[in-house]
């Protein structure tokens, strides 16, 4: 009996180490998979938050993965001189990333409040990531070696780590970025960075040595429940920074799966900010909207009747108010990318009161929601007038929507006879990007005069007018609705002063080479904007 008890217990001893064994491998299993999704949601996040506040995505994008893959080198190449306790350097690397990563969004929201300390707080927090991470892959991979070979560990943690970095670039803009935002989903992911330490820390606390261990764990614990409360003052936290980036009490506020939506009120002005840029403002957008839609409308032959019109952008339908104060517009069609924007345009009752309620018109309003480049190559019509009521060329994918490529679909969609219009950004502030608008568009059709107004919440403001027939004058009616157009002043709008006129040589903006995004950020980055 006492040698049978003996082989029994030896048995059950090997059972219990074979089960800490698969336990100790699936702990650091999960941490390589978990370290590469993290880490790649953390640089996605960063770069995403940089650009909502400066735009230029290509520039962000580009130098962010540039700065990471630099750090991830560097961290790499110091992990050799790292000697000793590897479990314990593994779970002090991912106390930090815990800590960095999950407050690197409110760590930049912060840093936007002092723009003179961003850059160097997102380049920052950029590498500071990278270089964990960086230390981070080799930790593991000499880990696993110790339970099995160099060659199977090295395949093992790369698999997995380029496993969750797919898995990473899949759930961002498909989950993470539509239902938690930026804000949310960092916290969220470093929350889910402490478990890989907190787990190691259970699974290896003997190894790691119990004072380490301890001072670990606290540390853990204290990080995820700091995690934990900003996550339920998130709302709070983002109302008082908006408070404090935006003039006005703030009378909605959204993150849309495409953008941030903030709409505010001071007094009798009330203000749609999108991504943090101005959208309109209440006291003067009538002298924007009615210029955008009464000058072209003024070069349509008066004799032509049941006018079909495109509207690209304008999803908070104060530009449809202005088309349908003509009787001979029979038809306009919206097509917008935010379906938030249409809804806050037709369920606010104070951009209800400002549109007059234009979306509701069922009879001559159609909304597509839509990016307008794919609308216009799924050509399904003429129209008799296109108006671009379009975002600023403040990135690569807006700057495409003021390309040569872009116009000519246009064309393609106007009717021989028909006109076209669109905003195109300041001549004062930006005056290289007004004019290579211009000189796209003249690229395309045959006859293109620019024009401009002055909108004070804008400053000097201008348009393109364009059409493949002839331009004459403007002798078609104006609505006696409006606030500002009358035929006296429509003239004068084509006037434009020395220092307004082009600066530069002839630039035409190509998919290609998006010449329009580099003199927009230069022109506006010279007034601090």
């Amino acid at each position: 009996m006492g040698v049978a008890s003996t082989e029994i217990q030896a048995m059950d001893i090997a059972q219990t180490a074979g089960r800490g064994r698969s336990t100790e491998i699936f702990t650091l299993v999960y941490a390589v998979f978990v370290a590469g999704l993290c880490s790649i949601v953390y640089e996605l996040l960063i770069a995403t938050t940089v650009v909502y506040f400066l735009g230029d995505s290509v520039r962000y994008f580009s130098l962010t993965i540039g700065l990471y893959m630099a750090a991830l080198g560097l961290g790499a190449f110091a992990s050799k001189f790292v000697k000793g306790n590897l479990l314990r350097f593994l779970v002090g690397a991912e106390v930090a990333l815990g800590l960095l990563g999950g407050f690197s969004v409110p760590v930049l929201y912060l840093a936007f409040s002092h723009s003179d300390v961003f850059i160097w707080v997102y380049a920052s927090l950029t590498l500071a990531i990278g270089f964990l991470i960086g230390l981070e892959v080799p930790f593991l991979t000499r880990l696993l070696e110790t339970y099995e070979s160099l060659r199977i560990s090295i395949a093992h943690v790369l698999s997995l780590d380029y496993l969750g970095a797919l898995i990473a670039t899949l759930a961002f803009p498909l989950l993470l970025l539509p239902f938690l935002g930026t804000f949310k989903s960092g916290l969220v992911l470093g929350l889910v960075n402490m478990t890989i330490g907190l787990l190691v820390l259970w699974c290896f606390g003997r190894q790691i040595g119990q004072g380490s261990a301890s001072l670990f764990r606290a540390l853990s614990l204290l990080i995820a429940v700091a995690i934990i409360a900003a996550l339920v003052l998130s709302n709070h936290v983002l109302a008082a920074w908006n408070k404090s980036v935006y003039d006005g009490r703030i009378l909605h506020s959204e993150r849309s799966a495409l953008q941030e939506i903030v709409l505010t009120k001071f007094r009798n002005d009330l203000r749609l900010y999108l991504n943090g840029s101005l959208q309109f403002s209440s006291v003067d957008e009538h002298r924007y909207h009615e210029s955008l839609v009464h000058v072209p409308l003024s070069f349509i032959d008066p004799d032509r009747e049941s006018l079909n019109v495109l509207l690209l952008g304008g999803g908070d339908g104060l530009a449809v108010r202005e088309l349908l104060k003509h009787a001979r517009v029979s038809r306009v069609t919206l097509v917008d990318l935010d379906p938030a924007v249409i809804n806050l345009a037709r369920t606010n009752h104070w951009v209800r009161d400002l549109n007059g309620g234009s979306l509701e018109d069922g009879d001559r309003v159609r909304v597509v929601i839509g990016d307008a480049m794919t609308y216009l190559q799924n050509r399904r019509e003429l129209h008799d007038v296109i108006l671009s009521d379009l975002p600023d060329p403040s990135s690569t994918d807006l700057a495409r929507l003021y390309s040569m490529e872009f116009y000519k679909l246009v064309r393609a969609n106007l009717h021989p006879e028909g006109v076209f219009a669109g905003q195109s950004t300041s001549p004062y502030f930006a005056n290289d990007a007004f004019w290579s608008i211009h000189d796209t568009v003249s690229k395309v059709f045959d006859n293109v005069r620019p024009y401009h107004v002055l909108v004070p919440s804008f400053g000097d403001w201008g348009f393109v007018l364009a059409s493949a027939g002839g331009l004459g004058t403007p002798i078609a009616p104006l609505p006696t609705e409006t606030r500002f157009i009358d035929p006296g002043v429509v003239n004068k709008l084509f006037v434009f002063s020395r220092d307004l006129r082009p600066k530069s040589e002839e630039s035409v903006s190509t998919l290609d080479r998006p010449i329009v995004l580099r003199h927009y950020l230069d022109g506006w980055r010279h007034w601090g904007r």
